[in-house]
């Protein structure tokens, strides 16, 4: 497998990047990079790793950094995560209020254990804690389940001041969610799997409408949702596809929330390099969060209204004997 870092990626212009991957060798990895700056988001960060775990340290080609903002990247933990040796000595300064550094989750102790430390490291007040808490449990927690990788998620998260936006990244290297979705579903590609994935009250444990007890089908729907709201940027990579929900108008005093993620403002393809597993990117602006509990009102009243109008449907489709 072969990547390279550009000196700019995030959600919004993740699109080369994501081309740009050569996945057609899986028994090692190299990495490539601009040499003057580096930018990137945390979900690259989070597939770099999954990637690197998945071939082992001694299958990584050196990495010849010469940005002078390599360092991000040691900070962040992604040299330590590959098992490589460190490019340079810094000064790792309290990472309170700034980003949540690279961690793989296997269990989900391990996940109750990062989620109750997160929240100082953020600095986040209760307006947003809670909703950024979800995102994060609820994505690795869908890896915990339903990925059968004992790689486990590889996540980090990071603060942007200027734009006053947290941007957080998970990234596996399992099944993927076509092989999910279909074991109770028919998604005929990687695409429409992701669309299914991203329809409230479908899961890939049950054909029932609404899932079960221990899984409604909700939690991408949510994720999806806390963006919409928010007016910024969702992606999701699985497969050979890509389902990207774009920015929307802050202007606009109201937003709707879709059941059908093809019905947002998005972008999407199935061209892209086959990806082992599943890549999600989230940004979350805190200037424009919603309040939790209105958020959670509003994704109910659009979950009940799907799974209602899903079951009339099915039931007015003609029966022969």
């Amino acid at each position: 497998m072969k990547l390279h870092l550009p000196n700019s990626a995030f959600l919004g212009n993740i699109d080369p990047f994501l081309r740009s991957l050569d996945t057609t060798d899986p028994s090692f990895l190299e990495i490539t990079a601009n040499e003057s700056w580096i930018s990137i988001h945390p979900v690259i960060i989070s597939m770099i790793a999954s990637m690197g775990s998945e071939v082992g340290p001694e299958k990584i080609r050196p990495i010849e950094l010469e940005a002078r903002s390599k360092h991000y990247l040691q900070r962040m933990g992604l040299l330590e995560m590959l098992g490589l040796p460190r490019e340079m000595d810094i000064i790792e300064h309290d990472p309170s209020g700034r980003f949540l550094p690279l961690t793989n989750i296997r269990t989900s102790i391990e996940l109750t254990d990062i989620i109750k430390d997160m929240v100082p490291l953020l600095h986040l007040g209760p307006k947003h804690s809670q909703a950024i808490k979800y995102v994060i449990s609820e994505l690795v927690q869908n890896v915990l389940e339903h990925s059968s990788s004992d790689l486990g998620a590889f996540v980090c998260a990071q603060y942007y001041r200027k734009s006053n936006t947290i941007r957080i990244g998970i990234a596996d290297r399992g099944v993927g969610i076509r092989e999910t979705i279909s074991r109770s579903h028919l998604a005929p590609s990687d695409l429409s799997a992701i669309r299914l994935a991203l329809v409230p009250g479908i899961t890939g444990t049950t054909r029932r409408e609404g899932g079960t007890d221990t899984n409604a089908g909700a939690g991408l729907f949510f994720i999806k949702s806390v963006a919409t709201m928010n007016r910024d940027f969702f992606m999701i990579y699985s497969g050979n596809a890509m389902y990207k929900l774009l920015r929307s108008d802050r202007k606009r005093k109201r937003t709707t929330l879709h059941s059908d993620p093809f019905r947002d403002r998005h972008s999407s393809g199935e061209d892209y390099p086959y990806w082992k597993g599943t890549a999600v990117g989230i940004d979350i602006s805190l200037d424009a969060s919603a309040e939790f509990t209105d958020l959670l009102d509003q994704v109910r009243a659009t979950y009940i209204k799907t799974i209602r109008e899903r079951k009339k449907e099915r039931y007015r489709r003609p029966r022969f004997i």
